[in-house]
């Protein structure tokens, strides 16, 4: 696995993210993916982002695994009981995915399914430990496999948490280590400053981190996203200069190619590339890190 020998060799690994399409016409994912193969270590196919029906990660991931493309499978809490968490699990290490990525999933609120039920049937440090029980040989309810999974397990880390949260937020990752991840992805990340009480606790050797690179696509967009996530901080001279800007798309990319570039210097595990619907894009950004 692509991903994997990076992360084991210490060498800066590129995810970008690959969202499956709202129907089952996937030739736009497809060639936007081909485009940039060769240059990205894998491909974080998301499971309904923000709560927005979409063809499922395990369809999406299934897709570009065909096409030669190594791909992430994330994997929410919100949507799946137990029996069906397992079951895609057990379908994707079957058909070669071996890389996932456990997340407890958006509010449904966020969502275009207002009156979708929330499921939660298991949280996400149980859903780690299903991993590593199916690796074991044997699914929640201590019955034997026929035949074992074997993953390359991934998560999410609050870089930005502070305080008390901070205390909590490390805990819970030394208990994400314990359950068998290595390597985390942050929210996006546009001002290092912003996560140095985080750095300074955090012990990168344990797990790599890998911050989410997010590409703006307006100043509307940085200014809504700055007043209302808690978890990602966009300076105010970077919206400014994102204001200033004659060519503000080509600013925004910038931008991107930068920060990237930035998290490479200063020894992160990678970074997470996300276009959120601008993946042409990501040639030139990919060309601007110098990958």
């Amino acid at each position: 696995m692509r991903l994997k020998s990076k992360l084991d060799e210490g060498k800066f690994a590129i995810l970008a993210e690959m969202e499956p399409p709202k129907g089952v016409d996937v030739s736009t994912m497809v060639a936007n993916a081909t485009r940039v193969k060769e240059r990205v270590d894998a491909f974080v196919v998301p499971d309904m982002n923000d709560a927005v029906l979409r063809m499922s990660s395990l369809g999406g991931a299934l897709i570009l695994k065909e096409k030669g493309m190594e791909p992430v499978m994330q994997l929410s809490c919100r949507d799946r009981n137990r029996l069906a968490l397992q079951a895609d699990l057990l379908a994707a290490s079957a058909c070669g995915i071996n890389n996932i990525m456990v997340v407890r999933g958006e509010d449904v609120g966020f969502g275009d399914h207002h009156q979708a039920k929330a499921v939660y049937d298991i949280e996400l440090l149980e859903l780690l430990d299903v991993t590593q029980k199916l690796q074991r040989g044997q699914d929640m309810a201590g019955i034997g496999l026929s035949g074992s999974p074997r993953f390359f397990v991934g998560s999410v880390v609050n870089t930005a948490a502070e305080g008390k949260a901070l205390d909590l937020e490390l805990e819970e990752m030394d208990k994400k280590i314990e359950e068998g991840v290595q390597f985390f992805v942050s929210p996006p990340l546009f001002d290092l400053a912003s996560i140095d009480p985080f750095l300074k606790r955090v012990d990168r050797r344990k797990g790599r981190i890998i911050p989410t690179v997010l590409l703006l696509k307006s100043v509307g967009m940085a200014r809504y996203i700055d007043r209302n996530n808690d978890k990602v901080h966009i300076p105010g001279a970077l919206i400014e200069r994102l204001q200033n800007a004659r060519d503000r798309v080509h600013e925004c990319t910038r931008i991107v190619v930068e920060t990237a570039s930035t998290l490479r210097e200063e020894g992160f595990g990678g970074a997470h590339l996300s276009t959120v619907g601008w993946e042409d894009k990501l040639p030139e950004i990919l060309e601007g890190i110098g990958i």
